[in-house]
């Protein structure tokens, strides 16, 4: 498959998300009646409201790792099976270069705190915050649906909120508009705390998925959710039609499964 092939799938996944003939995933399982997440329409209702805020230094953020410091510690040493889910923002050191400090500070700051938002109101868990990029993690014993299918509706609704809820704002206020490139994985992670101090040692997750969705994180195009092949096998039927295999070559993707040893297999959202 060419770049250009792939920078079409990116650019036509954006289209549908963004089209209001296409249902999102969201709409999809809550009709199934199998999730009561909120809906994307109100999460970009929040999040417009706290971005005009920010930008006008009227808001200041809480703590959104403190949920996710108190699950890992409780759990230091056990190996649980999660969805990790990275997401990246684009073109930042175009951004570092050319803007005033204090604009640049409060467009990352924004940034990483609202995707953490959506993240928690998937209920999900927020990782960490690691340059301009935001980790988080959903855990299976801790949803009672597929943490697979609510990590992609996840990514779903970050993009849509980014697209249609925080950049009108950033282009309203003269900043610049922002891309990111999301990727998700599925596995085995394990606990570990780096230090004996029980309440203020760094804890972290260690596994083949945080690795791996890292690089597909990479792989992705702006304003694309791209998915490992672990993650994919997971998520409901028709919720894998929204997405496309990749066919790449070895100069685009060669990261082998560590249980097949051969190629990893990725998917693209294209939407429907």
């Amino acid at each position: 498959m060419d770049n250009d092939s792939v920078k079409d799938i990116a650019k036509q996944g954006v289209t549908n998300l963004l089209s209001p003939k296409t249902p999102s995933i969201v709409d999809m399982m809550m009709g199934r009646g199998t999730e009561k997440i909120i809906d994307s329409d109100t999460l970009i209702e929040e999040i417009q409201v706290r971005v005009s805020k920010s930008l006008n230094g009227d808001s200041a953020y809480s703590t959104v790792t403190e949920d996710s410091e108190q699950f890992l510690r409780k759990r230091v040493l056990q190996s649980l099976p999660m969805a990790v889910i990275f997401i990246d923002l684009v073109g930042s050191t175009s951004m570092i270069l050319n803007l005033p400090k204090e604009k640049l500070a409060t467009i990352f700051t924004t940034f990483a705190q609202e995707m953490a938002y959506v993240i928690k109101r998937h209920d999900g868990f927020v990782l960490k915050f690691v340059g301009d990029a935001v980790i988080g993690y959903f855990v299976a014993e801790e949803l009672s649906v597929s943490v697979a299918s609510r990590a992609v509706t996840c990514a779903e609704s970050m993009l849509k909120v980014l697209k249609v809820g925080i950049n009108p704002i950033l282009k309203n206020n003269i900043l610049p508009e922002l891309k990111v490139k999301i990727g998700i994985d599925y596995g085995e992670n394990t606990i570990v705390r780096y230090g004996d101090d029980l309440q203020d040692a760094h804890v972290d997750i260690l596994g083949a998925s945080v690795s791996m969705a890292a690089k597909i994180q990479n792989l992705s195009n702006p304003d694309q959710i791209t998915i490992g092949n672990d993650i994919y096998k997971k998520i409901h039927p028709s919720i894998q039609e929204y997405f496309i295999h990749l066919d790449l070559d070895e100069t685009q993707w060669n990261y082998k499964s560590a249980t097949t040893g051969k190629v990893y297999p990725v998917y693209a959202y294209v939407g429907k």
